[in-house]
């Protein structure tokens, strides 16, 4: 199960609706705790693959992962997981996905059709790493009183 805030998940919808044709990433950055991850900040990240490989593929380069993890640290922030986009395709981890996702984490893949996103879901990888689950998402209701 992972929480995230509709402003989060509507800058996530707008990272990949910016980036289009060209698949966008980034990581989300929160806490685990009792069985949950909670996201608290979205780290948006340029897509290091090369131009025409950006159409179905992403990459975050070590050096901004690193800076990433800098970043969450200071903020005493865990990575939770990571989000990308598929453009005109479904909102489902691929099989490239699965070869090169780990265990623990959330994985939001955001559906973007001509230029609009149009699904968004969050999957968790086995620990044998054989396949995705996909992960129910919670939002806080706007009164902050409870997810909604």
């Amino acid at each position: 199960m992972i929480i995230v805030d509709d402003h989060q998940l509507s800058e996530i919808r707008a990272h990949g609706e910016r980036d289009y044709p060209y698949e966008c990433c980034g990581l989300m950055l929160g806490r685990f705790e009792d069985g949950r991850k909670t996201v608290v900040e979205t780290y948006p990240i340029s897509n290091a693959r090369e131009e025409e490989a950006k159409r179905n593929r992403f990459l975050i380069s070590p050096e901004e992962l690193m800076l990433g993890e800098k970043y969450a640290r200071e903020k005493h922030l865990d990575v939770v997981g990571f989000y990308h986009s598929h453009p005109d395709d479904r909102a489902v981890p691929s099989q490239y996905d699965l070869e090169h996702a780990w265990p623990v984490y959330s994985y939001i893949v955001v559906s973007v059709e001509k230029g609009r996103a149009v699904d968004l879901r969050s999957w968790e990888m086995e620990n044998d790493r054989s396949r995705f689950n996909e992960e129910g998402i919670l939002t806080p209701s706007p009164s902050g009183r409870g997810l909604g």
